[in-house]
């Protein structure tokens, strides 16, 4: 794994939250983009090396509006960059590693992804991300 590539926060009220996050970071967000297969609105802001993608849900059913029924606002998923996805699945698995999905699907801000399920990360939803190819 290369370095933190976000944090992913899940929020209620996406515009209450952006002007929260503009204001904390002195900076406006630089994309707005909806993923329909997890129902969710993303909204990303550059922090040095590293962002902030903040979730919103766009339906009762997907996982950020059950996320925030059980557990509320707030840090949702570490995302970690990968150069070669297929082979950290791999390697993860092999390692032991619960994934919540055994292929890379297609993600938020030009990205495949994967995660790990929380039981094998000692509670914490562990995303990775590959920039897609060009």
């Amino acid at each position: 794994m290369n370095k933190i590539e976000h944090l992913g926060i899940a929020v209620k009220d996406l515009e209450a939250a952006s002007k929260t996050y503009q204001t904390l970071l002195n900076t406006a967000p630089y994309k707005e983009e909806q993923v329909e297969s997890e129902g969710v609105t993303t909204l990303f802001f550059k922090t040095g090396e590293s962002k902030i993608e903040l979730l919103s849900a766009t339906n009762e059913n997907s996982p950020i509006a059950k996320f925030i029924a059980k557990r509320g606002e707030g840090i949702h998923h570490i995302a970690f960059a990968v150069d070669d996805i297929e082979a950290e699945i791999k390697r993860l698995t092999s390692e032991g590693f619960q994934l919540l999905n055994s292929t890379p699907k297609s993600g938020a801000d030009n990205k495949l992804i994967a995660f790990l399920h929380p039981k094998s990360s000692n509670g914490v939803l562990v995303e990775l991300c590959q920039e897609k190819p060009k």
